[in-house]
């Protein structure tokens, strides 16, 4: 699912809507110390309940949304692509995009050390089939989230601009999906987009700042 402001041009709207349990988790992510987080569990810096107690799966967790919507692998997909956060190689050309998230679990738990497989088109809009440029995987880091630092993507016939890729918490099914730019005017030509998968997007500098959150079945694994 997108970041929680990611589609609402209405900024009267957007302050007139409570706050959910998975905003005030992210706040609570970023304000405090990670050794006080780790101590305590996660949990706290949302519930204020005993890191011991259970926590029940709440409609609050996604802001009313389904666990982010599954996509077509595509033809291009390679397995064993290299682990790094950052796609970016000597001479690599196009727009720098960096996307921020986080993933959690379908009870609003965030998922550590849960898998992002990432792969793209360049910038000319053709993939790299023979190596790896613009492929690459990592995990999320304790607090559930990920960083992934490439570029924005070029078009190509029938497709509008989209990163793929795939999402696994620990002992979790897999989640094979895409991500798309707002804007695009190629969104409402092609045949499998989802507004549901749109980042939210915005300029900084020469480059582009994204944010999306992932919804993950965790499967029987500790986040579910």
């Amino acid at each position: 699912m997108t970041d929680d402001h990611a589609r609402t041009s209405d900024p009267e709207a957007a302050a007139r809507r409570p706050l959910s349990r998975k905003t005030l988790l992210k706040a609570a992510l970023v304000a405090l110390p990670l050794p006080a987080l780790l101590g305590s569990g996660v949990a706290l810096a949302r519930d204020h309940r005993p890191s011991d107690g259970p926590l029940p799966p709440t409609p609050f967790c996604d802001d009313g949304d389904d666990p982010t919507p599954p996509q077509i692998e595509g033809p291009y997909f390679k397995p064993d692509s290299p682990e790094r956060a950052s796609l970016l190689e000597p001479g690599t050309r196009g727009t720098r995009l960096t996307v921020r998230g986080y993933v959690f679990g379908t009870s609003c738990r965030p998922v550590a050390h849960a898998l992002l497989d990432f792969w793209q088109a360049d910038d000319s809009g053709a993939y790299d089939n023979t190596g790896f440029l613009l492929r690459g995987h990592q995990y999320t880091d304790r607090q559930g989230a990920f960083t992934l630092t490439t570029i924005v993507p070029g078009l190509y016939p029938g497709r509008t601009r989209h990163l793929h890729v795939k999402v696994q918490a620990p002992g979790g099914p897999l989640l094979t999906t895409q991500l798309y730019f707002p804007g695009e005017p190629r969104n409402n030509t092609d045949p499998i987009f989802n507004a549901a998968l749109l980042m939210n997007v915005r300029q900084a500098g020469p480059a582009k700042e994204a944010t999306f959150d992932f919804v993950v079945d965790p499967g029987s694994g500790p986040y579910s």
